[in-house]
């Protein structure tokens, strides 16, 4: 943690986080960017708790994550509102509310969709649990086809996922399948209930109204960082 930061950090005790929070119904629709912002604020006041700071102000923590003050205050005004403003925030609960908006305060399941070489990469790491994700099953085409790494989740056929996926109440899944086939994965996975899908191939996938889907392109991140470093 910066130097910096720390030293902005309030005294124990001092200015206890307030929240009186909204009733689901008249919760306003929150920004994606927004959204992005909590889970960069809920890993730093998870870096505060493990450094033993209890008490933050809203510079110290704007600070930790780059972003302005005043847009801390603004992104965390959409969940509740707060005591007096510049007394700061108590670490551990502003850290427990973030989670509950985000929906991490439990292990969530999470199914994976193609266990090729990126997908044995993902079912082996293991700090989704840390986050609050757990990946609890995987599926692919060729089930049985051995695979270099041992993993401790199951892998089943295709034809498993629907039944998996109602009896287990899981929303979310992580499909790293081919192009060729990725649109048919996700209409069985968006059949089966699935209402969250983190995709990794290259390509726009066509979901309903209510399915969220949020693309990993690494070839677009590594374009981006080729035009900031050009001489």
């Amino acid at each position: 943690m910066a130097a910096g930061v720390l030293m902005e950090v309030l005294r124990p005790g001092a200015g206890l986080l307030n929240f009186l929070p909204l009733k689901k119904s008249e919760r306003p629709v929150i920004p994606r960017k927004t959204i992005y912002r909590l889970s960069i604020y809920l890993r730093c006041l998870a870096r505060l708790h493990e450094n033993g700071i209890g008490t933050v102000s809203s510079e110290a923590l704007a600070k930790a994550a780059g972003v302005k003050s005043t847009q801390l205050r603004k992104d965390l005004a959409y969940f509740g509102t707060f005591g007096t403003r510049g007394l700061g925030y108590d670490v551990t609960e502003l850290f427990k509310k973030i989670s509950e908006e985000l929906g991490t305060s439990r292990l969530q399941p999470v199914i994976l969709v193609g266990v090729g070489n990126l997908g044995l990469a993902l079912l082996s790491y293991r700090g989704f649990e840390k986050e609050g994700f757990e990946i609890i099953a995987a599926f692919d085409a060729e089930p049985r086809r051995k695979r270099d790494k041992e993993i401790k989740q199951p892998i089943h056929g295709m034809e498993a996922l629907p039944e998996f996926v109602e009896a287990h109440g899981v929303k979310m899944a992580i499909v790293t399948v081919p192009v060729a086939v990725v649109q048919e994965v996700t209409n069985l996975l968006v059949h089966s209930g699935i209402t969250g899908i983190l995709n990794f191939a290259p390509i726009v996938l066509d979901v309903p109204e209510d399915v969220m889907v949020n693309n990993v392109n690494l070839a677009i991140e590594l374009e981006n960082l080729s035009y900031f470093i050009r001489e």
